[in-house]
């Protein structure tokens, strides 16, 4: 199962997009929040905004999340953990991958890096392994592609996060995402699809932010 949610740099809903349109994944079912995190105002009328979450299939995969947002307590992210481990547990699932942003003030230019973690040590050592670096030091990791690992751990489900680097937090990161797809292909001996294309949305965000 790949599941993540909108984080930093959007870098968790992109892959997930480009994951589901490249598998061509399936619907099978949609989560909605208990209330809203925010209002639009549409200058001076205000909408809801249209959260949900989409748990799709392909051939021997689940995909769980993109879209916008994350709950916007504590009590709800948890909820919505566990439902995604009830779902996992239901099918079977032997692993849960999640993946987001790594903040960084290293210079990250086009080729930002994509660390691990993962719910045991005997499973980092075979990360390693394959030559995909871990992440450099102890940190927290908050949100749902932080958390959802304690909950595979805590479920007795092997999981991994991915992380990559990005300088500013604030617009879509499409290299730290190509750059995570890269390493979850290496990971899962599966293909994804053509990661050029992130490359091209990538240079127009850069060339309007220059």
């Amino acid at each position: 199962m790949i599941a993540a949610m909108q984080d930093m740099g959007d870098v968790g809903s992109i892959v997930v997009d480009f994951i589901n349109t490249h598998l061509k994944t399936t619907l099978f079912r949609e989560v909605l929040p208990s209330y809203p995190a925010y209002v639009i105002d549409n200058g001076g009328y205000i909408e809801l905004p249209e959260e949900k979450w989409e748990y799709r299939y392909a051939k021997d995969t689940i995909v769980f999340g993109g879209g916008s947002g994350q709950p916007s307590s504590t009590e709800e992210l948890n909820i919505l953990c566990q439902d995604v481990i009830n779902v996992a547990k239901k099918y079977s699932t032997r692993f849960i991958f999640t993946l987001g942003g790594f903040h960084t003030l290293r210079p990250v230019e086009k080729n930002p890096k994509t660390f691990v973690t993962t719910t045991s040590l005997e499973l980092t050592n075979q990360v390693r392994n394959l030559n995909i670096e871990t992440t450099p030091e102890a940190s927290i990791i908050t949100g749902f592609n932080g958390l959802i690992l304690g909950f595979a751990k805590m479920n007795g489900i092997q999981g991994i996060g991915l992380y990559a680097e990005l300088n500013d937090p604030k617009i879509p990161q499409y290299r730290s995402a190509k750059s995570i797809i890269k390493t979850l292909e290496k990971l899962t001996y599966q293909k994804f699809g053509d990661t050029s294309e992130l490359d091209v949305m990538a240079d127009d965000i850069e060339s309007k932010t220059r």
